[in-house]
């Protein structure tokens, strides 16, 4: 039997990486690979022209002109998609996967480390030991700061409720919080699930004490969280972003930041890197991390792995564990 051809559009650093050598071997089994590292349509073109079948990343994204230039073209494995790609793929009759969700455990747990550590205050004292200024409770209790607190017992809401907000709420559930979610495409059957409760955006910013954005950025998404719903959040809350920062009005939390009545966790900015003289890097309540949140070998390999299985199903006719469906296109970056 003849082997498709399969082009793998892909950084350079995946196919050095030895955690990667045995799911390329898999797609080596079973088609003929080409791989490349294109960032434009016109470089793709005439490798897409060539493929029965493609895994890439989000990018160069599909066109009209550029699927129709590839007629042999009918699987795309994508470890993330935009908007416009998936409504081309999916009206063009392709059979598409997306392995985003990969990232998702990850993402999650940073989340939860970045609660914790503000709660905590873990970097605070991590520096000060480091600096040998550590201030230790010698008047017990009436030195413990009372900006430091537990994580037990308090109002959690969370913004966007995919795969990363999902996981994030099994992981909060020893801690028995009350959870608030705002996501206007969940399912009833999910809140119940989760013992959460869905609500309004302004409600779920004005009740809780931890908000956790994690949702889709797109134009319905830019600047969600805006000056008013930053102005929203109470006293002493701590807000999370490790989603995008395009969904966040950054010069408002910034200044509401400069008050001091607000904690923030940041994995993501609006530029990367951010500017060495960035006013976060100086405030005292933003907690700040290398966009770091998803990027550990084991998501590579998952995120991976999860096209190479639908891959080898959409080859042997079974279903795929990972496909793209209409009703998901919402919840795709733009």
């Amino acid at each position: 039997m003849t082997k498709p051809n399969l082009l793998v559009n892909l950084p350079g650093g995946f196919f050095a990486s030895p955690i990667l050598k045995a799911a390329f071997a898999r797609l080596r089994a079973r088609a003929k690979l080409r791989f490349r590292s294109h960032d434009t349509q016109d470089q793709i073109a005439p490798d897409l022209a060539w493929a029965d079948a493609v895994i890439m990343w989000s990018w160069p994204r599909y066109t009209p002109e550029l699927l129709a230039a590839a007629p042999r073209l009918r699987f795309g494995g994508h470890l993330d998609i935009a908007q416009s790609s998936a409504r081309l793929a999916l009206e063009r009759g392709m059979a598409v996967s997306v392995s985003r969700k990969g990232f998702s455990p990850a993402v999650s747990e940073m989340a939860l480390a970045l609660i914790l550590g503000t709660l905590r205050k873990t970097s605070d004292y991590h520096a000060a030991m480091r600096a040998g200024r550590e201030p230790w409770v010698t008047k017990f209790p009436d030195e413990i700061p009372a900006d430091e607190r537990q994580l037990t017992g308090r109002r959690v809401g969370i913004i966007g409720f995919g795969a990363v907000g999902q996981r994030l709420g099994e992981l909060l559930a020893p801690f028995h919080c009350t959870l608030r979610v705002y996501d206007p495409h969940l399912p009833a059957e999910v809140l119940a699930r989760f013992n959460a409760e869905g609500v309004p955006l302004k409600a779920l910013l004005k009740q809780s004490e931890i908000v956790v954005v994690s949702a889709a950025s797109n134009e319905g998404s830019r600047k969600l969280i805006g000056r008013a719903e930053i102005a929203a959040l109470p006293k002493g809350a701590v807000f999370v972003n490790v989603a995008r920062a395009a969904l966040v009005d950054t010069a408002a939390l910034v200044a509401r930041l400069k008050k001091g009545d607000l904690y923030a966790a940041l994995d993501v900015f609006d530029r990367e890197p951010l500017e060495r003289n960035h006013p976060l890097r100086k405030l005292p309540n933003a907690y700040l991390t290398p966009h770091r949140a998803g990027g550990l070998n084991e998501s590579v390999a998952r995120i991976l792995g999860y096209l190479v299985d639908d891959f080898e199903a959409h080859l042997d006719g079974r279903p795929r564990q990972h496909p793209l469906l209409e009703r998901m296109i919402p919840s795709l970056d733009a």
